[in-house]
C-alpha cells in the first residue's frame, strides 16, 4: 500500500446496504474511511462533521433528487472532490451532473483495482472516466434494437429505459402510475425476455441498443 493511498479520507454514499458494506470493507485497508451513510440527508447531516478528501457517492438515492444534494454539499464542503457511483455506462448523466461539482464517475461493476486507481485520480485533482478503460473482453449482451421492440411490450420498454436511468420500483411506479409489484413484475419478465439475470445486463442491453 502507497503512503498516499492510505492518507487519502474517503466516505462513502449507497443506498444499498450490502453493496456499501462489501466497498467498505474493500478500501479500508487502502484509504481512512471517515465515514458511511446510507441516505442523502444523513451524509448532508454528517459531512460537515468529517475532514474527507474524496466522497464517493451514488446519487440516485430515494430521499433527495442528485441536483439538489449537489448543491447542498457545495455549500457546506466547496472543495471535496466527488467521484460518482453509477451503473450506467456513458458519460451522459456525468456531463449533466458536472457543472454542479462532480470530479469524474465510476461503474459500478468495476474491478476493485479500477476503483481504487479513480480515488486515486480523483484525489490528485484529476477527473476519472469510468467506462472509458471498458475492454471487449467484457460479457455483452447485443440484441438488434427492432428485435428488442418486438419482444417487448410498449409499457416494458418505459419500464426498462427508467431501470437503466437507475429508477428505483418505487420512482418507476410513482412516474407510471402503477403499482410497485406490477413495476417488479415487468422488470422480471424483461430479464426473461432478454436473457439476462441481473440489472447490469438490462442495462447494457438498454445502452447498447441505442434505448437511453
Amino acid at each position: 500500500m502507497k503512503t498516499e493511498e492510505k492518507n487519502i479520507r474517503l466516505s462513502i454514499v449507497d443506498d444499498h446496504e450490502i453493496f456499501l458494506r462489501g466497498i467498505e470493507g474493500i478500501l479500508r485497508n487502502e484509504f481512512l474511511i471517515q465515514q458511511t451513510f446510507t441516505s442523502g440527508n444523513s451524509l448532508l447531516e454528517g459531512l460537515p462533521l468529517q475532514d474527507t478528501d474524496v466522497l464517493l457517492l451514488d446519487l440516485q438515492l430515494p430521499d433527495i433528487e442528485p441536483e439538489v444534494l449537489l448543491r447542498k454539499i457545495r455549500k457546506l464542503q466547496p472543495d471535496l472532490k466527488i467521484l460518482y457511483l453509477t451503473l450506467v455506462r456513458g458519460n451522459r448523466h456525468y456531463n449533466k451532473l458536472k457543472p454542479l461539482g462532480l470530479q469524474g464517475y465510476i461503474l459500478k461493476d468495476s474491478p476493485v483495482e479500477m476503483l481504487k486507481e479513480a480515488i486515486l485520480t480523483v484525489a490528485s485533482g484529476e477527473e476519472y472516466f469510468g467506462d472509458r478503460y471498458q475492454t471487449s473482453q467484457q460479457n455483452t449482451v447485443t440484441t438488434p434494437e427492432n428485435k428488442i421492440k418486438n419482444l417487448l411490450s410498449k409499457r416494458e420498454l418505459e419500464v426498462l429505459k427508467l431501470v437503466a436511468q437507475e429508477y428505483s420500483s418505487a420512482q418507476i411506479a410513482e412516474q407510471l402510475f402503477l403499482s410497485v409489484s406490477t413495476v417488479d413484475s415487468h422488470r422480471k419478465n424483461i430479464m426473461i425476455k432478454l436473457g439476462v439475470d441481473n440489472i447490469v445486463g438490462l442495462i447494457k442491453v438498454a445502452v447498447q441498443n441505442g434505448l437511453i
